[in-house]
């Protein structure tokens, strides 16, 4: 008697369906046939595609992420009673460095008067407020990929960001209730976003195909940068202009309400969900991911923790994630504070310059996930090493640019900046062509989780790197910065030549969704008998050569 719940599985008809065409020589394989990927592809071209649209309301949506992230950093700004805390520290803002007598006795205090805002809140306190989002950002991210795999990234992603805008929306009310309000907004705010990254993972796991991935990946993080970007100037704009601190929230929140409309409507799980995809493009990518993901969306099967615990090619995206966000940490967080008070440059003052980096690393992220793409594609080199190279540039070259930095000293303010620039910007070949690309690559099924796994382990030098700078720059010398960038240019080489040893991309063994599917038609095989023995299913992961 056959066991309907189990021939009703539609992953197992499916796969049956294939078996069976293969031995019909019905499907041959893409190499065999004669048509290329390459060819596939032009008949389902990119722009205007269903996986471009996923890649721009993607790319909005991480500029909603961090635009929600760091508003607080310009909103502190305004919050601010600058002159009750001077007061109540007993210091003089009218000092005057005398190492500034090296560098044409640059004055290091600025003129302008800033309106100060209605709370009192020490420098303890600010920076509690500011370091709560990260508390709950730490907690979520392999609960992300888990929950991604387990109920779609769409829904994960949505929802998640719809709860941090109206956390956001509350912000104002949680400041001038208490601080400690605002810093449990804060924490469910870090809490959400912790899963969206995770998330994406898993939604481009089954909407890129591997020969596009690099350039649909790049649009799609990209917004992290523009977000930036954007935000900064904006939110000066709208604490100035738009109706003080409070403004910042409800117009970020606002539009990350709107946002997630779009979202909703515009954004399925996979191809196969989406009404507007088109026949030819649901065959190119399912053709082209070849079995690397389930059809099933919802994805029940076990988690391989061991085999993803014990992979080196795992162990190389998290070793290189983390030393590459030491490196990011050391630009975003302590580099500015090098510049004014070491080499008295006031970077800070200047909006248009401050946005520059990021502008760069926005267009370096989109070149490289284009160009490697490219000449992977044209089998120039294979995925494995072109993923090996595109790391290598965007972590080895920071760390240079860094160590830069480091030795030069006040009469060459300018070079120190584009240093920063150029240091920033070579950093966006890790997002189109590097490690945050590789967990799709090597475990489509699993790319949330292990992202999750990676991105919680990177985000450990946010609390770290900021202690250890601290403790060694105590005197603001430049030699004790240059201890610093020492420092960040080795473990940036080191998370370089890991990730050059231990990378790959292909697939890995553990990872293909048909070797689950036979593990559970020899199981119950007894319970079935129409399933013939010879037609067990079969791994369909190939090497990158096939491509």
């Amino acid at each position: 008697m056959d066991n309907p719940s189990y021939q009703d599985n539609p992953s197992y008809q499916e796969e049956t369906a294939r078996i069976n065409n293969d031995k019909n020589g019905v499907n041959k394989p893409v190499k065999d046939s004669g048509i290329t990927f390459e060819d596939m592809g032009s008949r389902a071209p990119v722009l205007c595609s269903s996986r471009l649209s996923l890649a721009i309301i993607s790319c909005l949506g991480f500029i909603n992420l961090y635009a929600l992230r760091v508003n607080m950093s310009v909103a502190m700004v305004c919050m601010v009673n600058q002159t009750a805390i001077r007061q109540l520290r007993g210091t003089n803002s009218n000092v005057t460095s005398s190492r500034a007598s090296a560098c044409q006795q640059v004055n290091t205090t600025s003129s302008s008067a800033l309106e100060d805002g209605e709370f009192s809140w020490s420098k303890e306190v600010q920076g509690h407020i500011l370091g709560s989002f990260f508390w709950g950002y730490l907690t979520t991210q392999v609960v992300g990929g888990w929950l991604s795999q387990r109920f779609g990234g769409k829904r994960v992603f949505g929802w998640s960001m719809l709860v941090c805008s109206l956390v956001t929306l509350l912000m104002p009310v949680a400041a001038r209730l208490h601080y400690i309000a605002l810093m449990v907004t804060r924490v469910v705010a870090g809490v959400c976003q912790g899963v969206v990254w995770p998330a994406m993972a898993v939604l481009w796991a089954r909407w890129a195909p591997p020969l596009e991935r690099g350039m649909l990946c790049s649009i799609c993080y990209a917004g992290s940068q523009v977000g930036n970007v954007i935000t900064f100037p904006v939110a000066a704009l709208l604490c100035e202009y738009g109706g003080g601190w409070p403004s910042v929230f409800y117009a970020l929140g606002s539009a990350g309400v709107v946002w997630f409309i779009f979202w909703t409507f515009m954004v399925y799980d996979s191809p196969e969900l989406h009404p507007r995809t088109s026949r030819a493009e649901r065959t190119y990518i399912s053709t082209s991911l070849d079995g690397s993901v389930s059809a099933d969306v919802k994805d029940n099967r076990p988690t391989p923790w061991l085999e993803i615990a014990k992979s080196m090619k795992v162990w190389a995206i998290i070793v290189s994630h983390t030393c590459s966000n030491w490196g990011t940490y050391t630009f975003l967080t302590n580099i500015p504070t090098y510049l004014k008070e070491v080499l008295y440059f006031p970077i800070q003052s200047n909006g248009a310059l401050s946005a520059l980096p990021y502008v760069g690393f926005f267009i370096v992220i989109n070149i490289s996930g284009v160009v490697f793409d490219v000449i992977m594609r044209k089998q120039i080199v294979s995925r494995t090493l072109g993923r090996k190279i595109g790391n290598t540039l965007g972590v080895l070259l920071p760390g240079l640019f860094v160590l830069g930095v480091g030795f030069l000293d006040c009469t060459n303010s300018v070079w120190a900046v584009t240093l920063l620039i150029m240091g920033v910007s070579m950093s966006g070949f890790q997002y189109g062509a590097g490690f945050l690309t590789n967990p799709s690559d090597i475990a489509p099924p699993y790319a949330g989780i292990i992202f999750g796994i990676s991105n919680t382990f990177a985000t450990l030098p946010g609390f770290i790197a900021p202690a250890v700078i601290g403790y060694i720059t105590k005197d603001q010398t430049q030699a004790q910065w240059q201890t610093v960038f020492i420092i960040s240019c080795a473990i940036y080489a080191f998370g370089a030549l890991f990730f050059a040893i231990f990378s790959s991309g292909d697939v890995q063994p553990w990872a293909s969704p048909n070797l689950n599917l036979e593990k559970t038609v020899e199981k119950d095989s007894s319970l079935s008998p129409t399933v013939e023995k010879d037609s067990q299913l079969r791994p369909t992961v190939e090497k990158d050569s096939r491509l």
